[in-house]
């Protein structure tokens, strides 16, 4: 078993101050893969303090020479990618196929992205051309605090940590508990970088713990935090006692509307997108809502493509879908599947209990429910694991205001061959994305939602904007 109690402060990794192990449990076995320590407040306290340390000499450095700092970064990140990979796949499911290219793809792209972004952002700049003795400058925010999840750990490390040290912050990073490991593989990759001490500091923690006490802490200007909407919650509360900036990344309930227009594929790719990485994205199309005349044929099809879906060990390569993270995740969504049937909606495929073949580990079976109604629980609440429900709707309008229907607001989906209608969707759905026809987002394209999945945007210049203040300096010669 691993040992990773250490953190990394101010540039040197260090003992905890207390002991307080804390057991990483790989999921595809139910054992423990690692043994970390739960930081106190005097490891918290020691972090911020070297970030806060390490600001003024950060922030007054120049954008060029803080893009050369993330372009190390990103050259130290390539040669760490298989370890990186097996960090992933081993402590929270994720097959070792999708954890070498998406999981861990996606930080690299991330930082390559920050990378253009940065060389193309205006960090200072005349108000206009009437004004050019008013500066608009871009400024580092302060100390931030980065509080990541388990479900794409290092999509989100870097999304964080890329946009944070490139605009001139400093940082304190806490990942979840779940999955710590590549976020300490993450923290090797910095120290390579050749960073400033303090510049860039690890603390693990719980969320009752350091997460609650970053959140509150004097000397923390601002907290970037991506999970569950009741933490997103409790973090903006504690922060407002000091007025922190708050970034907020949160749930979705995603609906994918189908349209009887829509190509052949639609169904089967909304389908195979729900199940990624085990349903744990918070941007999964978890409401498929089709067309009254085209309903019954896409619910067959959902059902057997979902039947399907293979659920086998993270380790063995192959498409198929890894364990959810933990037994409290496995037994919310058992719970919740049990509701779906007691509501009344109709099993398509999956059901309750561990698949075939697997009686140990927190598989879940692909899921799909038919018949959905939107006052169940199940179109309501985010499941988090790989369970669909289908709703029929009758009209544009009625599809509209269903998918509206939500307090969430993070990804919609479209599917429809008519260009007008599509435009009409994007501009009435209330989410911070809309996705069409299996289109992804381009590169550098801002992620975000509204409403009760959050505020601010990360990835590209998006993300850097999030991590600046902008002040406003007249009297400013030009000459």
């Amino acid at each position: 078993m691993l040992d990773k109690r250490q953190f990394y402060i101010n540039g040197v990794w260090v003992d905890p101050a207390h002991s307080n192990d804390h057991e990483v449990i790989d999921p595809a076995t139910e054992d423990a893969c690692a043994v970390i320590s739960l930081g106190a407040q005097a490891d918290t306290d020691a972090a911020v303090a070297a970030a806060k340390a390490a600001l003024p000499g950060w922030m007054a450095t120049s954008p060029e020479d803080r893009i050369a700092a993330l372009e190390r970064v990103y050259a130290a990140y390539k040669t760490r990618t298989e370890d990186l990979a097996k960090a992933i796949s081993t402590e929270m499911g994720a097959p070792i196929a999708l954890a070498s290219t998406s999981q861990v793809g996606a930080g690299l792209s991330h930082l390559k992205n920050f990378i253009a972004a940065a060389k193309a952002f205006e960090w200072e700049k005349p108000l206009n051309d009437d004004t050019p003795d008013t500066l608009i400058r871009h400024e580092a925010v302060g100390v931030c605090a980065l509080i990541t999840p388990w479900n794409w750990p290092m999509n989100q490390v870097t999304l964080k940590v890329g946009a944070a040290l490139v605009a001139g912050n400093t940082m304190v990073l806490k990942p979840s508990e779940e999955s710590p490991l590549d976020a300490m593989i993450f923290a090797e990759i910095m120290d390579a970088a050749d960073l400033p001490p303090g510049v860039f500091n690890l603390v693990n923690g719980d969320g009752a713990g350091v997460g609650s006490q970053l959140s509150s802490h004097p000397d923390v200007d601002m907290v970037s935090f991506t999970g569950s909407t009741r933490a997103g919650i409790a973090i903006s509360k504690a922060a407002a006692e000091s007025l922190k900036r708050v970034h907020l990344e949160l749930g979705g309930k995603g609906a994918n509307l189908v349209f009887a227009d829509a190509d052949e594929k639609a169904v089967k790719r909304g389908v195979l997108h729900m199940m990624n990485n085990s349903g744990q994205s918070c941007n999964a199309p978890s409401r498929m809502m089709v067309e009254a005349s085209r309903y019954d044929a896409a619910v067959e099809e959902a059902a057997a493509t979902a039947n399907k879906v293979q659920v086998g060990p993270p380790s063995e390569d192959g498409r198929h879908i890894g364990p959810v993270v933990n037994a409290t995740q496995w037994s919310k969504i058992q719970d919740l599947i049990q509701k779906g049937i007691d509501e009344g909606a109709r099993l398509v495929a999956g059901g309750t209990g561990r698949p075939d073949g697997l009686n140990k580990g927190f598989y879940v079976r692909p899921t799909v429910f038919a018949d959905v109604t939107n006052d169940m629980t199940i179109a309501r609440e985010e499941i988090f694991g790989p369970v669909l429900s289908i709703m029929k709707f009758e009209t544009e309008e009625e599809a509209v205001a269903v998918a509206n229907d939500t307090p969430y607001g993070l990804t919609n989906y479209v599917q429809s061959t008519d260009v007008d209608r599509r435009h009409r969707l994007a501009r009435q759905l209330r989410s911070g994305m809309v996705e069409m026809n299996g289109q992804s987002r381009g590169a550098g394209a801002p992620f975000g939602g509204m409403k009760a999945s959050g505020n601010g945007r990360e990835g590209g210049s998006w993300g850097i904007h999030d991590f600046v203040e902008v002040k406003a300096v007249s009297g400013w010669a030009s000459e």
